[in-house]
């Protein structure tokens, strides 16, 4: 979401409260090790603040790629890590900026 005055984040962050929501930054040093957490327990996470460039590492959540079957439960390679995926997640981006330019598969 393209969010300048912050008031998407604001509304995510209510809206989410009762599902305890993990708010997280690209530049956190732990955000890797929060979102898959999150992943495989089905907790909703904020990325705030992003720029133009998104790390590539969330590319397989944002397509849903690399999903698979392993012993009746679904999992996501996420870098180089394979784990559980809980279909209860939810990602959400926003960026302060006003007129982003993002490739198509993040746009989606």
């Amino acid at each position: 979401m393209i969010d300048p005055q912050g008031q998407a984040n604001k509304w995510i962050k209510n809206m989410e409260k009762s599902s305890n929501l993990h708010t997280i930054k690209l530049t956190d040093s732990d955000y890797v090790r929060t979102l898959e957490n999150c992943i495989q327990f089905g907790t909703p996470v904020l990325l705030e603040d992003v720029g133009e460039e998104l790390d590539p590492l969330l590319e397989p959540i944002l397509l849903k790629t690399k999903l698979s079957k392993q012993g009746g439960a679904i999992c996501i390679r996420l870098g180089d890590a394979t784990i559980e995926y809980s279909r209860d997640f939810r990602f959400y981006i926003t960026t302060k900026l006003r007129n982003p330019h993002y490739l198509p598969e993040t746009s989606v």
